[in-house]
């Protein structure tokens, strides 16, 4: 069963200031106790009876009702055995502190003792209703077996166990009913008309009295409740009064559990240590650590406010729900809990009683807990049995969650309290109230830390915000491992910020974040290409865009993003990628881009994007950039590759030099030959370039008017003398001559230029009389001594030249002469010959010997004597450098007589003697050896004969 608090606060409306909102918040204070009531049996057996009173051990609870029964049950609530030992109603139940023995009494006037654990069964009869009991403490451990009770006889009776069987004595009598009696350690505390007595039985003698508060109602109507908090506190609630005492006795506990009487200086002391008032009655009281569980019962009006003594008990039906308070000892309430217990109105304060667990461990004299109890607290009314007990960390967590406090919660999670598996359950209902609340931006920031390492939960979520249109604000915090979501999270993803423009940025830094293997990009293409042509499209989603197909493979596509967005790295991409042939559609961006790489691709590429179709994209290129000037190098370079590559383009190349080089339209004007002279005229004259003119003009055979541009507008003799030796045009010099006669300065430098070009006297005899040359006379002087100097070297260069062609004549005379010995191919290096046939011809030189093995790889040539080829025949061969080849043998027959064969047998040897060393005979270099040696050289037959 919920607590229903006393405050739950009021929802303000949406005008209201968040500062008064978080007042409310603040005001609210969370429950100290949560409550169930008790099922198993318990349900079962009040619909047929009603119960009067609770006893609770550490192992089991006893309740009483008006029938008489006692009931043994679990802390489920289910029944464990069930005594029927009175004939009216069970007043009091107690436990020893084993929780062997159960003492009940009734107002049947019987006391009885019932061992839970064997079939023992003692019976007291005191005849009158008895209202009160309570067992030793030590009861299963002592032999005395005793006991307390008391009732409306007014007698307090202390039963145990003597030799001759059980003895009662009268403790107190005389001040009225005993209406509650409690015992702990050594000390009896009992509650009668008069007031709170306490009895030491270690000393037998009485310690104090409290008296009974002023204006209480009469304990017929209200009975007073007895606690002991530990071994020397005793908390007292009595009507509207609540006090405690603090006792102290000259008692100790020893080792054994008895108490013995140690002697004490002092008397014994007792202190109120704590005493308020209420404004309700008192149903039933317990500690709650340093404070206390007061079971409250608020008065109607015919309760009466003052004088309870007067109230009389009612069933009309307008009682009010029983409340569970938390107080300090100051009376300062830390929490309130009204519970809706069956027929809570027809109830009077009387009807309801409150126990709770016994303390236990090392704790017990401490008043506490020990540490791993649970304490539980047991609400009793007729019909029904609650239980409290205060709450733990998760229902700390639940009352924050429930109260909208959802960062305090998770914090209480993260802090290591309560289970981790609280983790999932906050963290899910913490973004839930984010969605609600439209703080998508914050629910996505938490997700790390809420979510974790579970791909389901982020999958789960993934969807979610996808279904809200609020997956841009997600994206930025998935997770890529640990956990791994799958591919189609991930693409779902991407896609929700591909459809948005205010999200492309996002989009691209995410392509490039992401590691390409945990999605698929075909999906994420198929959503972007649609908006290329839209308004939508950004620099950003195409930059993506490019990115994704390098990711797909699609790397021309992506080049021509990546070319559109002028990016500096798309040089290095169509490197790595081989992509040269998509640079046909990308002129203009690649030189936009970096001109001076652009132009070496497209010339190294010129196979694949032609000059026209640079030429073509660049003349079509809008006006932002400055295409003219890219167009420009782009040709000059071309025609330093190859002067004819680009000769359609040539006059407006000869435009773009004079607009952005004119030093360079010279030389091109040289070198090329696929301009217009006329236009390239035209643009001279547009951007006044004389030298440029004046050889276009040279060109056109316009050589007089480019002459006198030079004189009269360069100013430039030298050039005008280096221009008309160029032409060879002997009117032209005497058009030179001409218009220098009238300048004396030009007619000075003229006579110093003309030397090997005319003659100066032929100058000089066209000067007029009396002009004035400036230093004319070291000019003439010059001039002769130049004359001199030239004439001088023409005669050596003659003399050389003569000198060179007769010796070269005379060389190549003897190399004509000399014969060619060719042999076979399986002839060895050293020829061997027939005494009267051999004879070979050799010469030292290696031209010679080039041209016999020339001749024998060719192996197709006759004997011009006897026309066998020379392969036949197992002879040497004999070539001359008239090309007329012989066999050796048919060579010398035909050539030598026989008064010569002598001197043919002489050369033989020589040959052979030589030819042992595979070399060449050239032992008659000039005719004196040759008529020395007496042995005429071999000769062309066939070149001889003709000769004579």
């Amino acid at each position: 069963m919920a607590p229903i608090s006393s405050e739950n606060g009021v929802e303000g409306d949406d005008e209201r200031e968040e500062q008064e909102e978080e007042d409310e918040e603040d005001d609210e204070e969370e429950p100290r106790l949560k409550y169930q009531r008790m099922g198993g049996s318990v349900p079962s057996l009040l619909a047929a009876d009603a119960a009067s009173c609770i006893a609770v051990a550490e192992r089991m609870i006893a309740l009483g009702t008006h029938a008489g029964t006692v009931h043994i049950l679990d802390f489920l609530g289910n029944q464990v055995k069930e005594f029927s030992a009175h004939a009216s109603v069970v007043n009091d139940l107690n436990f020893d502190i084993e929780g062997e023995y159960i003492g009940s009494c009734s107002d049947d006037g019987s006391v009885v003792i019932n061992s839970l654990f064997t079939d023992e069964k003692m019976k007291f009869e005191y005849h009158r209703p008895m209202k009160a009991i309570a067992l030793d403490p030590e009861y299963a451990r002592k032999m005395s077996r005793r006991f307390v009770a008391g009732g409306l006889a007014g007698h307090l009776y202390l039963n145990s166990k003597k030799w001759l069987g059980y003895r009662d004595q009268v403790l107190h009598s005389g001040e009225g009913s005993i209406h509650a009696v409690k015992w702990r350690a050594s000390l009896v505390a009992w509650a009668n008309d008069a007031g709170v007595k306490v009895y030491d039985t270690a000393n037998e003698q009485r310690v104090t009295f409290i008296e009974r508060p002023r204006a209480s109602p009469r304990p017929e109507l209200l009975l007073p409740h007895l606690v002991w908090q530990d071994d020397t506190l005793l908390v007292i609630g009595w009507g509207t009064s609540i006090k405690i005492a603090s006792i102290k006795t000259n008692s100790y506990k020893a080792v054994n559990g008895t108490f013995r009487q140690v002697p004490l200086s002092s008397m014994t002391q007792v202190d109120i240590v704590a005493s308020f008032q209420t404004s309700y009655f008192i149903s039933g009281i317990a500690p709650f650590g340093d404070a206390l569980v007061v079971l409250a019962y608020i008065p109607g009006e015919e309760d009466g406010d003052k004088d309870f003594s007067s109230t009389a008990p009612s069933r009309q039906g307008n009682g009010q729900r029983p409340e569970v308070r938390i107080v300090t000892w100051n009376n300062d309430e830390l929490s309130t809990d009204a519970l809706p217990v069956h027929g809570f109105e027809h109830y009077k304060a009387k009807d309801y009683s409150l126990a709770h667990a016994p303390f236990s461990g090392s704790s017990y004299a401490g008043g506490q807990w020990a540490a791993g109890d649970e304490p539980l607290y047991y609400i009793v009314s007729p019909k029904d049995v609650v239980i409290a007990k205060p709450r733990d960390t998760e229902d700390h967590i639940a009352w924050l969650l429930q109260h909208g406090w959802h960062e305090k919660a998770l914090a209480v999670v993260e802090s290591g309290q309560g289970r981790s598996e609280l983790l999932d359950e906050v963290g899910s209902r913490y973004l839930d109230h984010l969605i609600v609340e439209r703080k998508y931006g914050e629910a996505a920031s938490l997700c790390p830390k809420l979510l974790q390492g579970s791909a389901s939960a982020w999958e789960r979520w993934v969807f979610h915000f996808a279904h809200l249109r609020q997956l841009p604000v997600l994206v930025p915090y998935m997770p890529t491992e640990n956990p791994r979501l799958r591919d189609t999270a991930y693409e779902v993803s991407l896609v929700a910020l591909a459809t948005n423009p205010s999200f492309h940025k996002d989009l691209l830094s995410t392509v490039k974040s992401w590691p390409s293997v945990i999605y698929s990009a075909l999906p994420v293409i198929s959503a972007i290409e649609p908006q290329l042509s839209t308004s939508s499209m950004t620099d950003s989603l195409k930059e993506a865009l490019a990115e994704l197909y390098v990711i797909d493979g699609q790397y021309e596509k992506a080049f021509s993003l990546y070319a559109d967005l002028m990016k500096p790295e798309v040089f290095d991409f169509i490197d790595k990628h081989n992509l040269h042939d998509a640079i046909r559609e990308k002129v203009v961006q690649l030189m936009m881009l970096d001109c001076k790489r652009a132009v070496p691709l497209l010339i190294q590429n010129r196979d694949i994007t032609s000059p026209p179709e640079v030429v073509k994209q660049l003349i079509r290129a809008d006006n932002n950039c400055d295409c003219r000037y890219f167009l420009h190098l782009y040709l000059h370079s071309l025609f330093e590759v190859n002067p004819h590559a680009g000769k359609d383009f040539h006059d407006m190349q000869v435009e773009l030099y004079a607009d952005y080089d004119p030093k360079m339209l010279l030389p091109f004007l040289r070198s090329s030959q696929h301009y217009t002279l006329e236009k390239a005229h035209e643009i001279c004259i547009k951007r006044d370039l004389m030298r440029e003119q004046v050889f276009i003009l040279g060109r056109m055979g316009n050589s007089k008017q480019a002459l006198a541009i030079i004189i009269n507008k360069l100013g430039d003799i030298e050039e005008a003398v280096e221009f008309v030796t160029m032409q060879h045009d002997d009117e032209l010099w005497e058009e030179l001559i001409k218009q220098c006669l009238h300048k004396p300065e030009m007619v000075g430098i003229l006579l110093e230029h003309t030397v090997g070009n005319l003659d100066p006297l032929y100058i000089v005899n066209k000067v007029p009389n009396g002009l004035e040359i400036p230093r004319l006379r070291d000019r003439l002087v010059k001039i002769i001594t130049d004359y001199r100097t030239e004439t001088s070297l023409r005669h050596g260069c003659n003399d050389i030249l003569k000198a060179d062609c007769v010796n070269l004549l005379i060389k190549y005379h003897k190399e004509a002469r000399h014969g060619i010995s060719l042999g076979n191919e399986e002839d060895e290096p050293r020829i061997k010959m027939s005494s009267t046939h051999a004879f070979q011809v050799s010469d030292k030189s290696p031209s010679l010997r080039i041209m016999e093995v020339k001749s024998k790889t060719r192996g197709g040539g006759r004997c011009c004597i006897c026309f066998d080829p020379f392969q036949i025949q197992s002879v040497s061969v004999i070539v001359f450098f008239c090309c007329h080849g012989y066999h050796t043998t048919c060579l010398t027959d035909s050539s030598y007589t026989i008064s010569t064969k002598k001197a043919i047998e002489v050369t033989s040897q020589e040959a052979e003697t030589y030819d042992s060393y595979n070399g060449y005979v050239d032992d008659a270099s000039d005719d004196d050896n040759e008529a020395n040696s007496g042995c005429p050289r071999l000769r062309c037959i066939l070149c001889t004969t003709a000769t004579g």
